[in-house]
């Protein structure tokens, strides 16, 4: 079996373990409005309007559906990625796939404006509108890529394919979301970015300006998880029904694909992992973690398992702490406040948990530990003005998190413009950008990085499985 544990820092490599998750506490709180748009073709000319909000968009991108967020240019920014747009690959083709630079202005203990504003996305420099300084644009100007794209053709591939592509979109040979529905993002260290979506799934890579370098990369069958040989088929690939180069039979079910993807502190591997269940494995609460050696750019063969809660449907977000253990969003598919009576079914099921790979059980899963229960947050300044003391995330889609330092988690929602109403009933989400003080920290990932770097202290260490039979 291949060993997926790199070397680790012998002085810091005991557990990490968390108490009762109700004592962390809502830091930082900022809003970005629903209503958030950009320059651009007009959008959301084959979607539905909702919640009071009409489409399309006349001569301008929605800034919303944020599945992804990096470190921005300078210290307090962040680059944040749209996923496809308005939900589906039949109603996105003329929303085009777009990483943003903001800046929330945190309201805290020691003041803030509760505000998120735009910044270059190079420089940082604050911007007074999400104009293109504010962003890149992925697009395929060298056709890399192995299918098709909305670019390439004379007419939106949308009901009866009568509406013209716009010129930018055709010119740029920009990506929409009728190409990808990216879920996810890391930057290696050559600075090219890698985009984990959903439609094949597939892997994408771009350089830093979102220009794509290679052909998509499609995702092996797995023989084996975690060590232990598993049965999934005979298709060679994962594929979605959205796959646009299928091979055999679909195993994947739609918006199943790579949902979380996180690059490990080394800065050598990356770990995609998929929202569901592969279709054709008997066991229904398995998600796959595959390993991707950057160096070769190809999968290396390892994997782990990632076990689902009960009461949970999806994954939203991973990030790494260190070379073996990560943060994982997971959520039920449910939205609203339970405390608002106008939710008949409102949203009960959402946390971080910490997964340690390099502690895997007799069926091939990482060992689990709850970190954060996004539903109970202490509020005792009440930093959302909701006028309660206790702060619950209720979204339908959680999927962002990001290790700010090693006592904050910076967690963000997909507000889904403008389907969904968790926060509010009939009331479009707006982008809600919460910091989490941890009860226990976490390693920083960049000290760790530094560590390995700068001192060379590290120990040898191989993937144990616990005898739990």
């Amino acid at each position: 079996m291949k060993s997926l544990l790199k070397p680790a820092v012998l002085a810091v490599s005991l557990a990490i373990a968390f108490p009762a998750v109700a004592a962390n506490t809502l830091k930082g709180f900022a809003v970005l409005p629903a209503n958030t748009f950009a320059e651009g073709p007009t959008s959301g000319q084959f979607a539905t309007g909702a919640n009071g909000n009409p489409l399309p968009l006349i001569d301008k991108q929605p800034v919303q559906g944020f599945s992804g967020v990096l470190n921005g240019p300078v210290a307090g920014t962040f680059r944040v990625m749209q996923d496809n747009g308005f939900g589906a690959k039949t109603n996105s083709a003329d929303t085009i796939l777009r990483m943003f630079a903001l800046q929330p202005d945190f309201k805290t203990a020691t003041g803030g404006t509760g505000t998120v504003t735009p910044v270059h996305f190079t420089t940082g420099a604050a911007l007074p509108s999400f104009s293109s300084n504010s962003f890149i644009q992925l697009r395929d100007p060298d056709g890399k890529l192995g299918f098709p794209i909305v670019a390439s053709m004379t007419n939106y591939p949308n009901g009866a394919g009568t509406t013209p592509v716009d010129p930018a979109i055709s010119a740029g040979r920009l990506l929409t979301g009728s190409d990808f529905d990216l879920e996810s993002v890391q930057q290696d260290r050559n600075g090219n970015l890698w985009f984990g979506e959903e439609f094949g799934p597939f892997l994408i890579k771009t350089d830093a300006t979102g220009k794509v370098l290679r052909k998509e990369i499609a995702l092996p069958l797995p023989s084996q998880v975690g060590g232990v040989p598993v049965n999934l088929g005979t298709n060679p690939i994962v594929q979605s029904p959205q796959n646009p180069l299928p091979q055999g039979s679909n195993n994947l079910p739609q918006s199943g694909g790579f949902e979380g993807m996180a690059i490990n502190a080394s800065g050598t591997k990356l770990y995609p992992l998929l929202e569901r269940p592969v279709t054709t494995d008997p066991n229904q609460s398995r998600l796959i973690v595959s390993e991707f050696d950057l160096a070769t750019e190809s999968y290396t063969g390892a994997t782990f398992g990632y076990r689902l809660d009960p009461q949970g449907t999806n994954i939203g977000d991973m990030v790494a702490i260190d070379d073996s253990r990560f943060l994982v969003i997971e959520r039920d598919g449910r939205q609203g406040d339970p405390t608002i009576p106008a939710f008949t079914n409102p949203a009960q099921f959402k946390k971080i948990f910490m997964v340690d790979m390099s502690v895997l059980d007799a069926e091939g899963f990482a060992k689990k530990t709850e970190v954060v229960d996004l539903m109970n947050i202490a509020d005792p300044l009440d930093l959302n003005g909701d006028g309660k003391t206790t702060f619950n995330f209720p979204f339908v889609t959680i999927e962002d998190v990001l290790i700010v330092d090693a006592n904050t988690l910076l967690v963000m929602n997909d507000n889904n413009y403008p389907g969904s109403a968790g926060r509010a009933f009939g009331v479009s989400d707006n982008n809600e950008f919460i910091l989490i003080s941890l009860s226990q920290p976490v390693p920083e990932p960049e000290t760790w990085a530094l560590m390995f770097a700068g001192l060379g202290i590290v120990g040898a260490s191989t993937l144990r499985r616990k005898a739990a039979r």
